[in-house]
């Protein structure tokens, strides 16, 4: 009997990823633990293992294929004995035999590539006697239908003008001719405000861009692309950022850090400037609680423990690696921790636990040269703190002298339905008093 390779779940937030690539064929025999494929979820790439043993019959889903559903058939394996003589699915694009039956496909796989609609719906498909053919779908036949929209009203957005799925889904009832506009209510209301974000995404991703006849060249958007715009959007439309920014003076930090780093060098060990201010952020945390907090429609999460996401910029897009209980760790082992879960992350090979979660998050762009900036939140957290670069500055001295003094300026962005601006003026002082004074760190 015949065994079903499912696409797995990755994640558990994971509903759809990419079939990156196959590492077997039709006919290769596997055993339990070998790597059938690579398959890029929304933050890394990950090796998909067999668990039954036997000869790989077919693949049903090409490599370099998007959105395939999880719980989607992608290969077979036939048992042991068993004939593994069935051809593969979808490893060639290339149109069946002459006098051979098509393989069967679902309406939105047909709309999905561009291709006709199954051999037993053509006839869904023919216009009526005496009427002008209109080219449709029939799942977009079946749309129209249910929101009693005229398709001969509508232009088609598929292959030589054919009417799909996403010309009509944006329709009012009745109407073949005005989408629906979304209205972003400035009231307050009782949803989360997902509903008007997806609305305003159906109706962006049913109307193509027009692209300027200028030279360019056009990049496929990656899984990771994809949900770092959906969740910023998201973060955008329906968190009430608050920016709260304080000057921090880094010579006594920085001192420290040469210090540890010559204590630590016969470990192979060196700190940067960040994963000082990583722990600076965990404490701050413990110290005022108010802010290691996560906004639910219903409840507010208090975290008993700081677990800090560091942004790392990868090829495929920013992506934040966590280090849990970092109020608890000693430096050195934040510092080896940020160092090998950057190197994964720019890999691609993070476990999901190691990106997942989080309770607050860091973003240095002080390398860049930065010197000032507002991060977005990175939801469901509650704050995210953007760190710009150290700088030699006119300053005051505790004296009352006018010196120059290494400033870096710090901007924490809050959500304000979670915390409020007095919380997060207390953590931004307690995070100012944390780095000038940083053998607090160590205690």
């Amino acid at each position: 009997m015949a065994i079903e390779i499912k696409m797995p779940a990755l994640s558990p937030t994971m509903e759809e990823g990419t079939l990156a690539k196959w590492l077997v064929k039709a006919g290769d025999t596997v055993k339990s633990g070998d790597i059938l494929a690579e398959i890029e979820t929304d933050k890394a790439t990950m090796e998909f293992e067999a668990v039954d043993e036997g000869v790989i019959a077919s693949i049903a889903v090409a490599e370099g294929t998007d959105g395939v559903k999880v719980g989607t058939v992608i290969a077979t394996i036939s048992e042991e004995g068993e004939s593994a003589a069935l051809a593969p699915k979808a490893e060639a694009a290339a149109p069946p035999a002459q006098g051979a039956e098509p393989v069967a496909r679902s309406e939105e796989q047909a709309e999905d590539h561009g291709l006709p609609p199954n051999p037993g719906e053509k006839a869904s498909a023919m216009p009526d006697a005496g009427r002008e053919r209109v080219k449709a779908s029939p799942l977009a036949r079946r749309i129209a239908a249910q929101k009693g929209v005229e398709l001969s009203s509508l232009s088609g957005s598929g292959p030589n003008g054919r009417i799909v799925r996403a010309d009509v889904e944006g329709l009012q009832s009745g109407d073949g001719r005005a989408p629906i506009t979304p209205q972003l209510e400035t009231g307050p209301r009782p949803s989360s405000g997902k509903e008007e974000v997806a609305n305003v995404a159906s109706v962006a991703a049913s109307k193509p861009v027009a692209i300027p006849e200028i030279p360019h060249a056009a990049t496929k958007l990656s899984n990771v692309r994809k949900t770092i715009a959906r969740r910023l959007t998201e973060a955008k439309q329906t968190v009430p950022h608050i920016y709260l920014t304080v000057d921090v003076q880094l010579d006594a930090l920085l001192a420290l850090r040469a210090e540890l780093n010559d204590a630590l060098e016969a470990r192979g060990v060196k700190l940067s400037v960040n994963d000082l201010l990583v722990k600076a952020l965990a404490a701050s945390l413990m110290q005022v609680p108010k802010c290691n907090v996560m906004f639910t429609p219903d409840q507010l999460i208090a975290f008993k423990r700081a677990d800090i996401s560091v942004a790392v910029s990868t090829p495929a897009g920013l992506i934040t690696p966590i280090v849990s209980e970092a109020d608890t760790k000693p430096v050195s082992v934040i510092a080896t921790e940020i160092k090998e879960l950057a190197g994964r992350a720019r890999e691609g090979k993070l476990k999901p636990e190691e990106y997942q979660g989080g309770t607050a998050s860091i973003s240095n762009m002080g390398m860049y040269g930065i010197k000032q900036f507002d991060a977005v939140i990175n939801p469901p957290q509650g704050m995210i703190l953007a760190v710009g670069a150290g700088e030699k500055r006119p300053w005051v001295m505790p004296d009352g002298t006018l010196g120059v003094a290494t400033i870096m300026s710090a901007t924490g962005s809050f959500d304000h339905r979670a915390i409020d601006g007095a919380d997060g003026a207390e953590l931004m002082q307690a995070f100012k008093g944390l780095v000038e004074k940083p053998l607090g760190l160590l205690a």
